[in-house]
């Protein structure tokens, strides 16, 4: 449902075009339902629910209170194993020997056979011994707290002026966007493919998204220039990688399609032949695409055809990257400096590379191609290398490499680190190309001190979906006194057994213990049970109470112990809520859950975020990254080593932070940070979520916008 997606990404309720009456008691009932969600409605969308007639005025609250509610995660039902959670918990070792008696008190069955112990099989394990009405009975009711959790809906435009607003933004992205995101473009861009379009279209993989749909639905293609956009297009079509990462198992394409491909690609040839030399770094796709669209079959595109004889090692044709390594190889930094200048954004994630090796007498002119390559590469890679060379003053503890799935692996940094006054040289001459393309503000700029410690969205890909969700590294002040980790999951087909669990670090990123199935209780948190089965959905939580929790890192994850793959199963998610100890209530309750991560990735063990102790005291740094693991039989105590060193190289890095930017505007315009007070004249307004009643002609860049701000 369109309305749905846009509350979500947005939080924005489009407005109604029904027809007008008296909604005011279905307006009340709205404001209440939010309310229990941990949202509330801006006075303009409560007026307008209040000013339609009953039925429609009723529609849109739904649609809106739905919409809400999954993405806080209160869409489901959120039971615990153990009644009384948290209270009532048991010593690990005495529950399992109260279940291995109550097995053999049963004749043994399965869960003793042939001599050993299957904790699975044990009567009443891993499975609710009680239903969801037991436990909302067995708990007092919520206390709020003023401390909880309120967002505000605001009243959008009409859904399909909402919508197209959307498509733009998403289309004309200037970074790479998520899964989530692109499934989002890929719907929006069947609704919208006659609409408005963007004036660029910078990501390939945004190109490739919106090719798709209209090779389908017979529109002519746009923003191609490359030959490889054409491969990433029939990858996605078939329904495959179209950042090409992973191997795509073609699909046949019917005569028009085959048609429109190689135009495309005798058109991108044709205007320059020097494209030609992208083709053998994907030779093998390109053979299998081959196969598909037999370009022997038209002469009329001698160019397509062309493309083809490269692949298959017919036709030599060197490319940027090759010429430039040949020219490392033979000692000739500096020439190949100015091979690379060629194609600005290879050359700049060249750099440091360059720089490294290049002697002495070379250096300079380096220096000098990479300055003269500014003002020609894409502001996310000038951010990127802004980055990059605010690490290089010091060698890391350790290098991580994430790749586009969110897969990780470290190495010892054996690089040299970089002379501190090419580093000053090079951030300034970044600095200032940056500053310079920044927009230029029509108001003095507000800013939500809270989104001062949010790294630069500069890739989708680093992040999931969800609620509150923010890119990787970005930081975030825990408040309240109780945090409380919840993880919940619904197997498709098969039984499925995934695991919460918490490492625990000290200061040197040394094991301090863990908290998991296998230790219900541990430097002060404690587990809620464990559950092997989620036919019907299954939940776990962890309390971690913060005054009581003496380490230095808390690391939540998630195992999957046996069953279905994060992105085999129908639902699974992760998060977090923070609570004064005495709230009482059941153990979730949508008004304190302050992130809502969803849980699809690679890998049988996830990494969501880690919580760090330091001088602001508690905060929570995102990490959005899983672990290869072992096919069954994940479990915490294996992962020990692994996940530290992971932690240790992110929590340790310095990322690129929305305070870099706003030190940037700083320079130029007005800056006052948000102190809950409504301004009395308009304001561009920078924050985690935009405040009600910001005056008219404000504008407002919230989590989902702020990839906007970084430049073009």
């Amino acid at each position: 449902m369109l309305e749905k997606l846009i509350v979500s990404k947005t939080l924005r309720v489009p407005a109604s075009t029904a027809a007008a009456g008296d909604g005011a008691a279905v307006a009340r009932q709205f404001d209440a339902a939010l309310l229990d969600a941990g949202f509330s409605a801006s006075r303009a969308l409560l007026e307008h629910v209040g000013g339609l007639a009953p039925g429609p005025a009723m529609d849109l609250a739904a649609a809106a209170v739905s919409a809400v509610r999954e993405l806080v995660g209160d869409h489901v039902r959120h039971n615990a194993y153990f009644l009384n959670f948290p209270d009532g918990v048991p010593d690990t070792v005495d529950f399992w020997m109260e279940r291995l008696a109550a097995a053999v008190l049963a004749g043994g069955g399965t869960a003793l056979a042939d001599g050993r112990l299957n904790l699975l099989e044990l009567p009443g394990y891993g499975t609710y011994q009680h239903t969801y009405a037991d436990l909302l009975a067995a708990h007092d009711e919520f206390v709020a707290a003023a401390g909880d959790r309120l967002t505000v809906l605001h009243l959008g435009d009409t859904a399909e002026v909402e919508a197209s607003r959307l498509y733009l933004a998403l289309a004309g992205s200037t970074v790479p966007l998520g899964e989530a995101d692109l499934a989002i473009l890929g719907e929006l861009a069947v609704a919208c493919v006659d609409g408005e379009q963007p004036d660029a279209i910078p990501v390939r993989e945004n190109r490739a998204v919106l090719n798709g749909v209209r090779l389908v639905l017979g529109r002519p293609l746009v923003a191609v220039d490359t030959t490889t956009d054409v491969l990433r297009l029939a990858c996605h079509v078939s329904g495959g990688d179209a950042s090409l990462a992973t191997a795509t198992r073609l699909r046949a394409f019917p005569r028009r399609e085959r048609r429109v491909l190689l135009a495309a690609l005798d058109e991108v040839v044709g205007a320059n032949p020097a494209k030609l030399g992208d083709v053998a770094r994907f030779s093998e796709p390109w053979k299998r695409l081959g196969q598909r669209l037999h370009p022997h079959e038209y002469a009329q595109w001698p160019h397509a055809q062309a493309v083809f004889a490269v692949a298959r090692g017919e036709r030599t044709v060197p490319g940027i990257a090759g010429r430039a390594e040949a020219a490392i190889r033979a000692g000739a930094i500096a020439p190949a400096a100015s091979v690379l200048s060629a194609a600005p954004g290879l050359l700049l994630r060249s750099a440091d590379r360059l720089l490294r090796i290049a002697p002495a007498a070379q250096r300079s002119a380096v220096v000098e191609a990479v300055s003269g390559a500014l003002g020609s590469a894409s502001g996310r890679v000038l951010c990127s290398l802004r980055e990059h060379v605010g690490n290089r003053l010091t060698p890391a503890s350790a290098r991580m490499f994430a790749n586009r799935s969110r897969g990780a692996w470290v190495a010892r940094d054996t690089r040299p680190t970089l002379p501190a006054g090419l580093v000053a040289e090079l951030s300034s001459r970044l600095d200032t190309e940056i500053l310079a393309r920044l927009p230029q503000l029509p108001h003095p700029l507000l800013v939500d001190p809270d989104v001062l410690d949010v790294a630069l969205p500069l890739s989708g890909r680093a992040a999931e979906g969800g609620f509150a969700v923010l890119p990787r590294g970005s930081r975030s002040v825990v408040s309240g006194e109780l945090l409380r980790f919840f993880m919940y999951w619904r197997q498709t087909a098969r039984r499925t057994d995934y695991d919460l669990s918490v490492q625990m670090l000290d200061a040197e990123f040394h094991p301090a213990g863990q908290v998991s199935w296998t230790n219900y209780r541990g430097g002060g948190l404690v587990h809620s049970g464990d559950i092997t089965d989620a036919t019907d959905g299954a939940t776990e939580f962890i309390d971690m109470p913060l005054a009581k929790t003496r380490v230095r890192y808390v690391v939540p994850q998630v195992y999957i112990y046996t069953g279905e793959s994060f992105d085999d199963v129908a639902e699974s998610m992760f998060g977090y809520q923070t609570r004064a100890e005495d709230q009482q209530g059941a153990p979730f309750d949508a008004r304190t859950v302050r992130a809502r991560s969803d849980l699809r990735g690679p890998g049988r063990v996830a990494l969501p975020m880690v919580f760090a102790q330091g001088k602001r005291g508690w905060e929570a740094v995102w990490l959005h990254l899983y672990l290869r693991g072992m096919p069954a039989f994940n479990r915490v105590e294996d992962n020990a080593l692994t996940v530290a060193d992971r932690v240790r190289a992110l929590v340790e890095r310095r990322y690129l932070t929305v305070s870099y930017l706003v030190d940037l505007f700083a320079t130029r315009t007005a800056v006052a940070m948000w102190d809950g007070e409504v301004p009395d004249e308009p304001v561009t307004y920078i924050g985690i979520h935009a405040p009600d009643d910001l005056p008219e002609g404000s504008q407002a860049f919230t989590l989902d916008r702020l990839a906007e701000l970084i430049p073009e």
